[in-house]
């Protein structure tokens, strides 16, 4: 425990001192679309939180989302799966980390990311009698806020496959026994040990409805439910492809690699998956495949999936080469979104000010998001250490920072 302390104190101290040192790496203006100077005077300002392999940093832009800073490194050298703000309270923010010495945990600020300190519980399964096989965390992998009615509480997700809850804005986190220790556990992920990161619970929602109403997804897995606080769950797959998987329409074992419930309808889902796009409008319990409507060229195989706040039938994706080799890179070394607006029965691809050839980076699944300005602005962090951004909704890209290491999440702040 003293290494554990000393170590903190050590990474603490570079934390903040680099924190109250930002500077001007990066300076980039990015395509406006044709508006008056009221109308942008009602946008909010935008900051970005780039979580990456060797650190985390803060990519600041001016109050028209046309100039752009970069800080100086927050745990340089650390890897930094997920960096989240809390909506509710923008003062909270929370880090899910794999450090050298501390190996996975969380940090936690609350003065919005000025000091930091690490969790004195981070997630971890319960101690086995040494008869038993038990589970370690090896990665806290994913993070999002509670419903808005529980102040403090925060979800982490985990590989080995696992579900943890705070109540006190990360400080201690405790399992949520009712899914990590379901008796359907061990058969859920058996399928699933083929990923390279191993198996991770990810893309944790919350209907904003019901508190009690949540979703998780499991690559691999599937995406599983719950209606009653995470007590009970049940697999949510039907109709997606488990092409690695010798049963036709399994029930479980899927690889999703993100799934989204839009701010604009929490009755449609939709999922980025390992075998395709997927759309879901309950109360129905079957997937559709909306990739099928993608270019054949491209294919429907990639990581993220963005909807837009305020209209549930638009959605941009990234596609990536889903070859049998699975190279992970852009198609033909040609990155590009694609974006529906009729809810995937149609897609047009936008890759205006994009490389034309020969760029051969993908884009992690916490590695795109967009603000909720208008027009909308969305922004994508890229393997090879670059971020982009358009403030017109896709119709022309520009690079905001390159150089950074590999880019594993992206998340917004916006202030009035």
């Amino acid at each position: 425990m003293a290494t554990r302390s000393s170590s903190s104190k050590r990474s603490n101290a570079a934390t903040q001192k680099s924190a109250r040192g930002s500077r001007t790496i990066a300076r980039k203006r990015i395509p406006t679309a044709r508006k008056s100077a009221a109308s942008h005077s009602k946008n909010r300002s935008v900051t970005l939180l780039v979580g990456t392999r060797k650190g985390a940093f803060f990519l600041r832009a001016d109050s028209r989302r046309q100039r752009w800073q970069i800080s100086p490194p927050l745990f340089l050298g650390h890897i930094i799966h997920h960096m989240l703000c809390d909506p509710r309270d923008p003062s909270v923010m929370l880090i899910a980390a794999k450090t050298g010495h501390l190996g996975p945990t969380v940090f936690r600020s609350l003065d919005g990311g000025k000091t930091w300190k690490e969790a004195s519980k981070p997630p971890a399964f319960p101690k086995v009698g040494e008869a038993e096989q038990g589970r370690a965390v090896e990665v806290v992998f994913w993070l999002t806020p509670g419903h808005s009615t529980e102040p403090g509480r925060w979800y982490a997700g985990t590989s080995p496959p696992g579900l943890f809850r705070t109540d006190d804005n990360g400080d201690t986190w405790h399992p949520v026994e009712g899914f990590n220790d379901h008796p359907m556990y061990s058969e859920w992920i058996k399928n699933g040990g083929g990923t390279p990161g191993g198996q991770i619970v990810h893309s944790i929602r919350i209907d904003p409805r019901n508190a009690d109403h949540m979703y998780i997804a499991i690559s691999s897995g599937g995406v599983f439910e719950s209606k009653d606080n995470g007590k009970n769950w049940c697999p949510l797959n039907r109709g997606c492809a488990a092409d690695f998987l010798p049963d036709e329409d399994p029930e479980y074992g899927h690889d999703p690699h993100c799934f989204i419930i839009p701010d604009a309808n929490p009755d449609r889902l939709y999922q980025q998956n390992h075998c395709g796009i997927y759309r879901l409008d309950r109360p129905s319990e079957r997937w559709i495949r909306i990739g099928r409507n993608m270019p054949q060229s491209v294919g429907d195989i990639g990581f993220p999936i963005v909807a837009h706040p305020r209209d549930a039938d638009r959605v941009w994706v990234f596609p990536m080469d889903g070859t049998t080799v699975w190279p992970r890179t852009s198609p033909d070394g040609k990155p590009a979104a694609f974006m529906t607006r009729d809810g995937g029965e149609t897609w047009q691809q936008q890759s205006r000010g994009l490389p034309k050839c020969d760029a051969y980076f993908t884009v992690k699944r916490q590695s795109m998001c967009s603000d909720q300005n208008e027009p909308l602005g969305l922004y994508f962090g890229t393997t090879s250490g670059e971020v982009w951004g358009t403030i017109n909704e896709g119709k022309s890209w520009s690079c905001l920072v390159r150089y950074l290491p590999e880019i594993y999440s992206l998340s917004v702040i916006e202030q009035k």
